[in-house]
C-alpha cells in the first residue's frame, strides 16, 4: 500500500483525500499558497509546504514546485483532486518520470479522453452512441458551416480541450456561426492554450446523465450507477442526484454497459466519469469523459456505500478493485447542493470574504464536505465553491425534504451564497416531480429570483 501521498490541491477535496489517507494509515503532505497558509487542509495534513504565491499559476499549477515538494518529503504518490492539474497529461507523465505514482489514469489516457474530438472517435469505435457531428477536429470555420448545414441547427461548438462550459457556444442559425466559432476558439485558447474545435448537433431539452466508473490495472472496469446533473447554470452543475428519475432499469443497464465499454476502450485505470446527454425521446449519446474524481462523487458514495477515494488509493497501489459489478447495489436516494460564495442577484458574481459565522446542518443522512471554519477568509484567487451539502434517504421525496431541512439549518454569514436559491429549487414543482432538464434554470431563474426577493432571503448575510 502507499505510505505517503502529496495532495496537489486545496479546499474540501484536499480535506477529503487527507481523511481517506488517514483511515488507510497513509501519511499526507499538503501544499498551500501564501493565500492558503491558514487553510484547513494545510493544518490537518501530516506535513504542509508552501509552494508559491496566491495566484494558482504560481502555486497550485506550478508543476516544478509540486514535484519538488513531493520528492523532498519522501512521497511515493500524488493525488491531484479535481481542477488544477488533475487532467493535465504532462503532469501525470512527469510524476511517473520522477518515480511517483500518479493517482489517476496515465498521461496517454488523459490525452485521449481529454480531447473531446479524440474521445468521440474512441467512443464510436467502442460502439457507444455519439451525437451527430464532426468525426474529428474542425479544420476551419468553413468546414463548421458545411457540417452544421448537414446535421441541422441548432448546433454546439465545443473546444476539444474545454470544460466547465468554457470554449462552448450554441448556434441557432447560419448567421451566427462564424462569430460564435471565433469567440469560442478565442476563449479556448485563453483558458486551455488549445484552439482545436469540433461541432455536434445540439440535443434540445436533454438530461445530463453521468456514470461513475472505477477501473484497476488488472483490467477490471465497474460502473457505480448514474448521477443526474441536469440542474445547471451556464453548463456549470449546481445540483446532482442519484438515481435519476429519467432512467428505466433497461436504459440504466444500457448506459452502464456503454460507460464501461468506453472506459475499457481507453485502457482506463482509476476513477472516472462517462458523461451522456439523454434526449426527451430516451436516446442517449456520449459527450465526454472526465479523467478524475468529480466534485459530485459523494452522491455515488452515499447510494452505493463505496468510498471512491479509498478505492483510488488502492488502485494506484496496484491492488485490484475491492468489488465486482455484481457487488454494486444502489440503495435509497442522494442529492447534493453546491454552495458557492456568489451573489445570484448580480449575475452570480463571486463574493469572497471573511466567514463571520458558520453553522453546518447535521442529523441522520446528512453530509457536508467543506473547508470552512469561523473566521476563514474565502480567497478571491480560487473557485467560489465553499461547501457541498449532501443528503441520503430511503426515497427521493424523503431526500428532498431532508435537503430542505438541511439548507434551512445552514448558516454562512460574511458574504452572499446561493443556498437560498438551492432551497427554492427544492420546493419547485418541476424538480419535485423529477420533470426537469438542462434548461430548467434558463426558464425558471427569473421567477426564482423574484420569489427569493419576496422572501427576502437570497442575499442575506
Amino acid at each position: 500500500m502507499l505510505k505517503r501521498v502529496l495532495i496537489a490541491n486545496r479546499g474540501e477535496i484536499a480535506l477529503r483525500v487527507i481523511r481517506a489517507c488517514r483511515e488507510l494509515d497513509i501519511e499526507t503532505v499538503a501544499i498551500y499558497s501564501t493565500a492558503d497558509e491558514s487553510a484547513l487542509h494545510a493544518q490537518i495534513a501530516t506535513r504542509s509546504l508552501c509552494v508559491g504565491p496566491a495566484r494558482a499559476a504560481d502555486s497550485y499549477l506550478n508543476q516544478d514546485a509540486i514535484l519538488s515538494a513531493a520528492l523532498a518529503t519522501g512521497c511515493d504518490a500524488i493525488h491531484p483532486g479535481y481542477g488544477f492539474l488533475s487532467e493535465n497529461p504532462d503532469f501525470a507523465d512527469r510524476c511517473v518520470e520522477a518515480g511517483l505514482k500518479y493517482i489517476g489514469p496515465s498521461g496517454d489516457v488523459i490525452r485521449k479522453m481529454g480531447s473531446k474530438a479524440a474521445a468521440r472517435t474512441l467512443a464510436q469505435q467502442a460502439g457507444v452512441p455519439v451525437v451527430p457531428g464532426s468525426d474529428g477536429p474542425l479544420r476551419d470555420v468553413e468546414q463548421a458551416k458545411e457540417l452544421a448545414a448537414q446535421v441541422g441547427y441548432p448546433v454546439l461548438l465545443k473546444a476539444s480541450a474545454g470544460g466547465g462550459g468554457r470554449g462552448m457556444r450554441q448556434v441557432d442559425g447560419p448567421e451566427g456561426l462564424e462569430s460564435a466559432f471565433h469567440a469560442a476558439q478565442a476563449e479556448a485558447i485563453a483558458c486551455f492554450g488549445d484552439g482545436e474545435m469540433y461541432l455536434e448537433k445540439l440535443v434540445l431539452s436533454p438530461r445530463h446523465i453521468e456514470f461513475q466508473i472505477m477501473a484497476d490495472s488488472q483490467g477490471h472496469v465497474v460502473h457505480l450507477g448514474e448521477r443526474d446533473c441536469s440542474i445547471q447554470r451556464r453548463r456549470q452543475k449546481l445540483i446532482e442526484e442519484s438515481p435519476s428519475r429519467a432512467l428505466t432499469p433497461q436504459l440504466r443497464e444500457e448506459m452502464g454497459r456503454a460507460a464501461v465499454a468506453a472506459a475499457k476502450a481507453a485502457g482506463y485505470v482509476g476513477a472516472g466519469t462517462v458523461e451522456f446527454v439523454l434526449s426527451p425521446q430516451g436516446q442517449f449519446y456520449f459527450i465526454e469523459m472526465n479523467t478524475r474524481i468529480q466534485v459530485e462523487h459523494p452522491v455515488t458514495e452515499l447510494v452505493t456505500g463505496v468510498d471512491l477515494v479509498k478505492e483510488q488509493l488502492r488502485v494506484a497501489a496496484g491492488l485490484p478493485l475491492s468489488f465486482t459489478q455484481e457487488d454494486i447495489h444502489v440503495s435509497g436516494h442522494a442529492i447534493e447542493c453546491r454552495i458557492n460564495a456568489e451573489d445570484p442577484e448580480h449575475d452570480f458574481r463571486p463574493c469572497p470574504g471573511k466567514t463571520e459565522f458558520l453553522h453546518l446542518p447535521g442529523g441522520p443522512g446528512v453530509r457536508v464536505d467543506t473547508a470552512l471554519y469561523p473566521g476563514y477568509e474565502v480567497s478571491p484567487f480560487y473557485d467560489s465553491l465553499v461547501a457541498k451539502v449532501l443528503v441520503h434517504a430511503p426515497t427521493r421525496l424523503e431526500a428532498i425534504r431532508r435537503m430542505r431541512r438541511s439548507l434551512e439549518e445552514l448558516v454562512i454569514e460574511g458574504y452572499p451564497t446561493n443556498s437560498a436559491l438551492a432551497h427554492l429549487i427544492m420546493h419547485d414543482g418541476e424538480f419535485v416531480r423529477g420533470q426537469y432538464d438542462t434548461s430548467f434554470l434558463d426558464k425558471n431563474l427569473p421567477r426564482l429570483l423574484e420569489l427569493a426577493r419576496t422572501c427576502d432571503t437570497l442575499t442575506a448575510e
